[in-house]
């Protein structure tokens, strides 16, 4: 039996689906927050399934041939250089798009043979075509609440996958999440979760992003190794969240309350 290293708490029978996904060949979205565990959910299943993984983190940037490759001047010859979609459909890995809505539309437009029943991926600078090998998946994720109306994916384009959504799991879950990150004590892992459940609800303070999952485990991480609880919470929960002087006090204030 092989111990898996990576640690997930399942919240719903998202494992399951990504089983039959990848055994149907059916590409998967994966929606939700930042930092409720999208990426981690991902090294979880390709360690499960003894896949290798390749994540692409995209940004505006990220265009097609990033992702297909290009021809290098190597001495006095031009060679081809797969990208990581080209080595993943053709070595049969996991190919992982983190925030697909950040990169360039033309990513859409290089992976779409690729979501249907083709499974193909055309190279136009080769004039070839590469059918997928039976173990390639293709997985993406994106924040469906960030820049509303500016970031957001086509419904054209989110028909072709499966899509599971992700949340903050429930504080229970969420302080489990925690000390099995750290190790840090039930009680400050429960504290950590409260003050996230007041940044979450804290409307007003206009915050692009909340109090992530994410966030929590690191400040539990510097809490546990011997930073001072406070400096840990400021340093990687407040500050992160908000360069604006009042708000990075309330933060403080509040985050005060509970150590």
């Amino acid at each position: 039996m092989v111990t898996e290293s990576i640690f997930y708490r399942e919240v719903g029978k998202e494992s399951s689906v990504f089983e039959h996904a990848f055994k149907n060949k059916i590409p998967l979205l994966l929606k939700g927050p930042t930092g409720s565990g999208k990426s981690r959910f991902v090294e979880f299943m390709a360690e499960r399934l003894n896949l290798r993984l390749i994540t692409v983190n995209c940004h505006e940037e990220t265009s097609a041939t990033d992702l297909i490759g290009r021809f290098l001047i190597k001495g006095t010859e031009t060679v081809w250089m797969d990208g990581p979609l080209t080595m993943a459909v053709k070595e049969g890995y996991l190919l992982y798009l983190d925030e697909i809505a950040e990169a360039r539309p033309d990513i859409i437009v290089a992976i779409h043979s690729l979501t249907d029943h083709r499974r193909e991926l055309f190279i136009d600078k080769l004039g070839q075509s590469f059918k997928a090998t039976p173990n390639f998946m293709l997985i993406a994720s994106f924040n469906p609440g960030y820049q509303r109306g500016f970031k957001e994916l086509k419904p054209s384009t989110r028909q072709r996958f499966a899509t599971i959504s992700f949340n903050y799991p429930k504080p229970e879950v969420e302080a489990e999440i925690i000390t099995n990150e750290t190790g840090i004590h039930a009680n400050d892992a429960e504290k950590l979760v409260k003050i996230a459940q007041k940044i979450r609800n804290l409307k007003e303070l206009g915050l692009t992003e909340t109090a992530s999952t994410r966030l929590l485990v690191n400040a539990a991480t510097l809490m546990h190794s011997g930073l001072p609880k406070r400096l840990s919470l400021r340093i990687a929960i407040v500050e992160p969240l908000s360069d604006e002087p009042d708000v990075v006090e309330a933060l403080s204030d509040l985050c005060n309350l509970y150590f």
